[in-house]
């Protein structure tokens, strides 16, 4: 048997057999650790740090941290459609925060806690905040980066510009609000927090 592809296949099988709990072979939907559905690892997650953004992505990345930052609830509470705002948060809300192929992500509210920073919590995908899930909807925003044409830009955020989920970032941008009250922000610049 390939090597890969048995260790691969044996990760998975230990990743979606282990509960909420952390504890191998507990049920899916165990709430001995937390009030929620989702499978936690049983070892710590483990967080990368951002890197240097690509060649292409240099424009958007901001040198100097931006005064005068709203955290994102204070951004959905406060801020209009069109205007000009500068949001910080951390990227995560979801387990795949990123859109693949494109500069896009969500970022949470920075009073919220993501699963590693809870003494004990194993979660593998820790920026999917699951343990804040009631929390998540009113603390969320998403970020499209785009360019002079103010169109989204084609390339994945991770590559153009190297962050990573959890990264604490810094997004500059006109505000856009749709009638649920969600809030997206067209980003042209963004500070990365390092």
């Amino acid at each position: 048997m390939n090597l890969k592809f048995f260790v691969l296949t044996s990760y998975a099988i230990v990743v979606f057999s282990v509960g909420c709990s952390g504890q191998p072979g507990t049920e899916s939907g165990s709430t001995t650790a937390h009030d929620h559905e989702h499978h936690h690892g049983d070892g710590p997650a483990k967080i990368e740090a951002p890197v240097n953004p690509s060649e292409a992505g240099e424009q958007y990345v901001l040198t100097e941290e931006p005064a005068d930052a709203l955290n994102v609830i204070e951004a959905r509470e406060s801020t209009e459609a069109d205007s000009e705002i500068v949001v910080f948060g951390q990227i995560g809300g979801s387990h795949e925060p990123f859109v693949d192929g494109r500069a896009m992500f969500t970022v949470v509210d920075d009073s919220l806690e993501s699963c590693n920073e809870i003494p004990g919590d194993s979660c593998p995908t820790p920026w999917d905040y699951c343990c804040e899930t009631p929390k998540l909807k009113g603390a969320t925003a998403l970020v499209k980066v785009v360019d002079a044409n103010g169109e989204p830009v084609k390339t994945d955020a991770r590559e153009l510009l190297g962050v990573r989920e959890l990264t604490s970032v810094i997004v500059k941008g006109n505000a856009q609000r749709d009638d649920a009250g969600n809030l997206t922000i067209l980003a042209s610049s963004i500070y990365v927090k390092k």
